[in-house]
């Protein structure tokens, strides 16, 4: 349904200068900023309810050098994100792209915090894989759904128009400027709306199976953990506008979701000391490396599960998230006081997996490193009650998708901005490259947060610079 349509003859509805294709957190960023700009918005959301993959996160974003993490006296730049940014990704990213977001995002939390509400803290208890300071950014819940409530109450609040179940089914353009969306509802129904600028805001293609097998086919039969919207609109139609692509095949993977529960576990699990074993009771590979490319690891396991195994004071860090509070709530996290009980209760063999965590004893008694190459320096050991958690490995976005400039302006092959069109979130490329292994925790939120806002701005001005 990612149509292109010619505007010649076209009567629109009504015109807004900024249209916005996508409710969740880039969407919502993206319209509160345009708004602040004076432009009329309006936001058009396929779902009864605008949620997108944010909902679905932990929503966490990360930034440096925020006032939340002087409070907590940790030392951060945007240049030491940027460095961070650009290292797990192996150097693919665009320096540029990176240094824009990295000093962009710091100040739009504090923006979104002190304009609307929003109250940010710094996770300060323990790290993730690949940031060298301690950055994620949440709010009281350390939930994805608390953020993407807050935002569109903040959207309300500014009387900001938000139209759901207003499925955008073809852009109307002339040339590479587009004039206006086709909008599809429930009943079958049409309308036609115009617009001064159009900000794509809906996220990648992990939704569209043909496109995830074309380019991500190691995560072609995952569990898809995103949202089902995400169907490539933005990138089928930025293509067909002309629009250059990057690292499509980039994309983030979660190593850790509960099964069959369907819920995210968080990666403290696993950063605090804990490990993943397979069915065998054994481990399988350095978990420390980051959870978006342990899906693929877990997925090439026998029946494509493991098992993550932890502690009660690994579990009491993880209780600050909602997800592994309802994981718990709903029996997902086994309990036991040995190793041979915990093995019953997963239905594994107890030798083994009683070998496997003596082994990580001693290595985390001698500060060891292991045959994969994770080091357990400095690792608190693993002490009774122990926890388990059956978990598989899913595809939760694409990390790849148009390129944008420092205004989140598409750009053509030529590196041209297209006339009246921005992208933020997952419909732009994001920083993580073209592999699984080089995303850092937060990329996605953090192009959302960042371009979103980037995008809102910019498109507003240019309506208004053209309109004066």
């Amino acid at each position: 349904m990612s149509r292109i349509l010619p505007a010649d003859g076209v009567e629109f509805e009504f015109t807004v200068p900024v249209v916005v294709i996508g409710g969740g957190a880039a969407g919502m960023v993206a319209a509160l900023a345009a708004h602040e700009q004076g432009a009329g918005v309006l936001v058009l959301e396929r779902d009864a309810l605008p949620q997108g993959s944010t909902a679905l996160s932990a929503g966490l974003i990360p930034a440096p050098g925020t006032r939340w993490q002087r409070a907590a006296g940790i030392e951060d730049s945007p240049e030491r994100f940027a460095a961070d940014i650009i290292a797990k990704a192996k150097g693919e990213p665009d320096p540029a792209e990176v240094a824009r977001v990295a000093q962009a995002v710091g100040p739009a939390l504090e923006w979104l915090a002190d304009r609307y509400g929003l109250p940010f803290s710094v996770v300060d208890n323990f790290s993730y894989p690949g940031h060298s300071a301690r950055r994620m950014h949440g709010l009281p819940s350390r939930s994805g759904a608390e953020l993407i409530d807050r935002l569109r109450g903040a959207v309300e609040a500014a009387g900001i128009d938000v139209l759901c179940e207003a499925h955008v089914t073809a852009l109307y353009s002339d040339g590479a400027r587009v004039r206006g969306v086709e909008v599809t509802r429930p009943d079958g129904s049409t309308e036609r709306v115009g617009c001064g600028a159009l900000i794509l805001a809906c996220n990648g293609y992990g939704g569209n199976r043909a496109l995830v097998e074309r380019h991500v086919p190691e995560l072609a039969d995952a569990l898809y953990f995103g949202h089902p919207g995400n169907q490539g609109d933005a990138l089928l139609w930025g293509e067909a506008l002309g629009a250059a692509t990057r690292h499509l095949s980039g994309h983030q993977g979660h190593g850790s979701v509960a099964h069959p529960a369907g819920i995210l576990v968080t990666w403290a699990t696993i950063t605090e000391g804990g490990v993943q074993v397979n069915v065998e009771g054994r481990r399988f590979s350095n978990e420390a490396q980051g959870y978006s490319e342990q899906a693929a690891i877990v997925l090439r396991q026998p029946d494509g599960i493991a098992w993550t195994v932890f502690d009660e004071r690994i579990a009491d860090i993880a209780r600050q998230f909602e997800d592994f509070r309802q994981a718990e709530a709903i029996g997902a996290v086994l309990t036991a006081d040995t190793p041979v009980e915990l093995a019953r209760l997963m239905k594994i063999d107890a030798d083994a997996l009683a070998a496997t965590l003596a082994e990580i004893d001693r290595l985390k008694a001698a500060g060891g490193t292991d045959d994969f190459g994770r080091s357990f320096a400095g690792s608190a050991p693993l002490v009774p009650p122990y926890r388990a958690v059956r978990v598989t490995g899913a595809l939760f976005h694409t990390q790849g998708g148009l390129v944008v400039d420092d205004d989140a302006r598409v750009l053509d092959s030529q590196g041209t901005p297209l006339p009246n069109l921005h992208a933020a979130g997952g419909a732009a490329c994001g920083v993580s490259g073209s592999k699984a292994s080089g995303y850092l925790s937060g990329n996605g939120l953090l192009t959302a947060v960042a371009l979103g806002r980037i995008a809102g701005t910019a498109a507003a001005r240019a309506v208004k610079e053209e309109t004066q």
